[in-house]
């Protein structure tokens, strides 16, 4: 958090070296080696309720070192809920950064070593009031490759019943059920910005084409 100094301007927090990076150690299988970068050292430049912001010196292939600032990150969930009619149960809220309200999929954080499907289980219920019998995880996609280490994984609930919602202190969500048609007209007309949507409705396009297929599984 930010802290006052003797003057009474907001100042950072003293930036604290780290022995390791937050970022993952680098996969050689998934990186050639004339473009992998290594952990030489690191600081953390500030940590609030949400963002632990990284600065990290790296070693270069060519022997050189740069600086990556960085967003840790410990992930998310976003749900595509499916009615029985073949409807959707999408959300509409503000999101201050951007100043608008968004239409998008139910989504929430992982809490610090939580599976996805138990926060997927958890945000679904909070947000919408709807309980699935049976799940599907998707896959995953990472949101902010230049800057953040996020990591969304995309689940998909179905055989849903309705009930109460239990949204967080300053959560304001409306909720918006529409057709796969009426959502794909939204992102046609550029009404649907939000990155996480868009790619869940493509995988719903691919799944619902045969071509992406899903292995269902049903919840306790």
């Amino acid at each position: 958090m930010p802290r006052r100094d003797p003057q009474g301007t907001d100042q950072l927090s003293v930036a604290t070296p780290t022995a390791t990076a937050g970022a993952p150690a680098p996969d050689p299988q998934a990186s050639p080696q004339h473009l992998l970068e290594r952990f030489v050292r690191g600081e953390q430049v500030f940590k609030g309720a949400l963002l632990d912001v990284r600065r990290d010196t790296v070693a270069m292939p060519d022997g050189s070192s740069a600086t990556r600032e960085y967003v840790v990150h410990p992930g998310a969930v976003v749900i595509v809920p499916l009615l029985d009619d073949g409807g959707l149960v999408l959300e509409r809220q503000y999101r201050y950064p951007v100043g608008r309200a968004m239409l998008e999929f139910p989504a929430g954080k992982l809490e610090p070593g939580e599976p996805p499907l138990t926060c997927a289980l958890r945000e679904l219920v909070e947000e919408t009031g709807y309980r699935a019998r049976q799940w599907a995880v998707a896959g995953a996609l990472h949101n902010a490759i230049g800057y953040s280490t996020e990591v969304i994984h995309l689940l998909f609930a179905r055989g849903l019943s309705a009930g109460e919602r239990a949204l967080d202190h300053g959560e304001l969500i409306d909720l918006v059920l529409l057709s796969e048609g009426e959502l794909d007209a939204a992102c046609a007309r550029g009404e649907v910005t939000d990155a996480k949507t868009l790619i869940a409705l493509l995988w719903l396009q691919k799944w619902r084409s045969g071509a992406w297929p899903l292995q269902w599984f049903t919840t306790p």
